[in-house]
């Protein structure tokens, strides 16, 4: 009857809950209920269609002018510690619920054939972390975030686990476990000071500034990882060469680690985040750079895509802690289109590590002359990923860099060095595994001269995903105009001050001489 009451109030009372819910009852309906195979595939790929409808009445009515949250749900859960379940979109999460729906369907479709054992608890698993990222991208209060936040744990957890290629799967999937639990002590400080655990109530809190330097530590820690920044990011590669591909393409198309540096680090400790700019900026730089080098260094496909994943990321790390509105609006853009990217990458790499069970690069040689229609998307995507402009990852790049350079010259162009190196590591692997003739080692002959192109699932799945690179890489506007009026909102706070009797942090103007002056040289 509470529900009921407060739902009349409510624009679209169920389309956010529709967008968690129904993924979460599929995945536990399919390992349930399900008698075969055959049947969990059906039931899972129906419960992710389901799941995307009410992304697509996001899109439709969702207003791109305004900054506030939209769709707002909001029910008192345990309202004697301040706990409610609190729900909503701004144009900074709308692009993250819509690419979670697109992403489970896709990666169902294209591991179709892929999993062959305790194939309902796969895809249960997945549909049950599709609906806690939903959670995730949808909270707007701190408990119920957090819950959704730890809960997504459990289902990647046995999905590398269990399903995982290698023989360290299990060591990768402890290591990601233990790696993520991190950041409630924060939220507990937060709530002992507010009484709530609503994340607006949180922003408007006047903190001292050993309490945000203490908040910061802790929220840095626990989303770092997620990002993955240097220098936690030391489980991706295991994840990305260990995990099953669809875990690993879930984890590169969604950046929870970003998403929750623009929720709950800059907004609500923004002076500890000032004073911790420099530092930030210095280890994304290190990332850059270093992601890119020992890119250069592999010998395997995936890993060298999770090394890839970090001197992406840290251009998002760059963006948000320039404070400068080009920069941030392109941290955002850059982590839903590398996103894409990066799936639609390790999405090629799961096409040929299924024919053969092999991820090295020296295990292939010549694959175009076999595989030509692959060896076209593999060559749209590579670009994509080196940043080529008509390609959804110019946009990001292109964003971010601007905003770093109008920061500071000389570090928007060291950053820029990753647009090289990107394009040094990209094309030597898409050369070797692609050009060339099929090498006369017998077996890897046999390996190569016997591999089938992708048949119509695998060049719908692939095309999905071209026709995303394609399209929002020529009118960004898609992404843009809804994310802007949002990064506006989100820097007004960021730049504000939360110590008690200040009004304003220091001004941009002063951050930018702050860094410079710290800067070598």
């Amino acid at each position: 009857m509470l529900w009921a009451r407060q739902a009349k109030h409510m624009r679209l009372p169920s389309v956010l809950s529709f967008l968690i819910w129904i993924p979460v009852v599929s995945g536990i309906f399919v390992m349930t209920f399900a008698p075969s195979a055959k049947l969990s595939r059906a039931v899972a790929v129906f419960g992710a269609i389901l799941g995307l409808l009410p992304a697509v009445q996001l899109i439709q009515q969702f207003d791109e002018g305004s900054s506030a949250m939209q769709f707002v749900e909001r029910v008192d859960w345990l309202p004697q510690f301040g706990i409610s379940y609190h729900l909503g979109v701004d144009g900074i999460s709308l692009w993250f619920t819509v690419l979670t729906a697109v992403t489970t369907l896709i990666v169902f479709i294209a591991s179709w054939k892929s999993v062959t054992k305790q194939v309902a608890q796969y895809y249960g698993a997945f549909l049950v972390l599709s609906g806690c990222m939903q959670g995730v991208f949808t909270s707007l209060d701190g408990m119920l975030f957090f819950v959704f936040f730890e809960a997504s744990l459990i289902p990647l957890y046995l999905l590398i686990g269990t399903w995982g290629g290698g023989e360290r799967r299990v060591y990768a999937a402890i290591r990601y476990f233990f790696f993520s639990l991190l950041g409630s002590l924060a939220m507990i400080y937060l709530w002992a000071q507010s009484h709530t655990f609503d994340i607006a109530a949180w922003r408007d809190l006047k903190l001292g500034f050993a309490p945000q330097i203490a908040i910061f530590l802790c929220f840095i820690a626990a989303f770092s990882v997620k990002v993955p920044m240097f220098p936690v990011h030391t489980w991706l590669p295991d994840v990305n060469a260990e995990g099953p591909t669809g875990a690993a393409v879930l984890l590169g198309m969604l950046k929870i680690g970003g998403y929750g540096m623009i929720r709950y680090v800059l907004p609500i400790v923004p002076d500890a985040s000032h004073f911790f700019a420099p530092a930030m900026i210095a280890l994304s730089l290190v990332a850059v750079i270093y992601g890119s080098l020992v890119a250069l260094a592999q010998t395997d496909m995936r890993k060298l895509l999770a090394y890839s994943a970090v001197a992406h990321m840290g251009l998002v790390t760059l963006g948000l802690f320039t404070f400068d509105r080009l920069g941030t609006e392109g941290a955002v853009v850059q982590m839903l289109s590398y996103g894409i990217v990066s799936g639609a990458m390790l999405l090629c790499t799961g096409v040929l590590f299924d024919r053969t069970r092999e991820g090295s690069i020296d295990a292939f040689g010549g694959v175009a002359n076999t595989m030509p229609r692959f060896a076209t998307y593999a060559m749209l995507f590579s670009m994509a990923n080196v940043g080529l402009p008509g390609t959804l990852g110019f946009v990001g790049e292109f964003l971010v860099l601007t905003g770093m350079i109008r920061f500071n010259f000389w570090i928007g162009a060291t950053a820029a060095l990753s647009l090289i190196l990107s394009a040094a590591y990209t094309l030597w692997m898409y050369k070797r595994v692609m050009f060339g003739a099929v090498k006369k080692n017998a077996r890897e002959n046999a390996r190569v001269a016997g591999l089938k192109n992708i048949g119509k699932r695998e060049f719908v799945v692939l095309g999905a995903m071209a026709v995303l690179v394609l399209a929002i890489g020529v009118r960004p506007k898609t992404f843009t105009d809804a994310i802007g009026p949002s990064v506006e909102s989100f820097l007004a706070t960021a730049q504000g001050s939360s110590l008690p009797g200040e009004s304003s942090a220091p001004s941009y103007d002063a951050h930018r001489e702050s860094v410079s002056e710290r800067k070598p040289g």
